[in-house]
């Protein structure tokens, strides 16, 4: 049997993630609105499978690209105002990039290597972001 994953370290409580949405709400997505006159997104959802599937993707790929993959940054973002988005034209999208340190094979880098702080981890440019997660209808929900 194995055992059950440990408990994250980055987890808020229920009413410290209603008290973030509710600022966002009044804060950001109320700005989106009157100017676009719809009612923007506030959450955006993926399925755990799409999320699997990514993290599989970038692990594997950033491997082939030299990288030690490492994490995802999310980023928000603004659709285009063309027609080619439709209706989420001017609307909040969220999008996940994948994150990672390029590996040195160098005997010199190794040796050195307790020498040196490690360097932070950058978005790796080579491997494709993801987006279009599914904002539900309507799009705004509250926590």
């Amino acid at each position: 049997m194995r055992n059950p994953p440990a408990k994250p370290s980055q987890l808020i409580t229920k009413e410290f993630a209603r008290q973030l949405n509710v600022n966002y709400n009044n804060k950001r997505a109320s700005l989106t609105a009157k100017k676009a006159e719809k009612e923007d997104a506030n959450a955006i959802w993926y399925s755990l499978e799409e999320l699997e599937n990514y993290i599989h993707y970038i692990k594997t790929n950033g491997t082939k690209d030299g990288y030690n993959v490492d994490g995802i940054r999310f980023y928000f973002g603004v659709y285009p105002d063309d027609e080619k988005h439709g209706e989420k034209a001017g609307l909040t999208t969220l999008f996940l990039v994948p994150t990672g340190k390029k590996i040195d094979n160098s005997t010199t880098k190794v040796q050195s290597f307790a020498l040196k702080q490690e360097a932070a981890s950058s978005d790796i440019q080579s491997l494709e972001p993801m987006n279009y997660g599914n904002i539900g209808r309507p799009p705004s929900l509250l926590y």
